[in-house]
């Protein structure tokens, strides 16, 4: 019962953090430290995400030459402008190859 509770609570926080978002003052938002926080969290929270999941494997570190294989073929469709599909299919299909020639 206890976890319900804690799930409760939870939808509840993130609710009221949507509702305060929502409910801000226009003169708040348009603030340059805001905007530019803004812009810059998703990012930072993206590259974070693709570091965890790229060098960690059942809670350590670890090194995955097909993983890393996979953001490299990635990041060079990102540097080509690629569309975001064709991105996620090099990127796939990199892996894959690393991963089938490697054993």
């Amino acid at each position: 019962m206890t976890l319900w509770w804690a799930i409760a609570a939870l939808c509840a926080g993130c609710y009221a953090l949507k509702l305060a978002g929502l409910a801000a003052p226009q003169r708040v938002l348009e603030h340059p430290v805001v905007s530019r926080f803004a812009e810059l969290v998703p990012v930072a929270l993206l590259a974070a995400l693709i570091a965890v999941q790229m060098f960690t494997e059942e809670g350590g570190l670890r090194f995955d030459p097909a993983r890393t294989a996979g953001l490299g073929a990635a990041v060079i469709a990102l540097l080509l402008r690629a569309p975001f599909l064709v991105v996620l299919a090099s990127a796939a299909a990199t892996t894959a190859l690393v991963r089938i020639f490697t054993g």
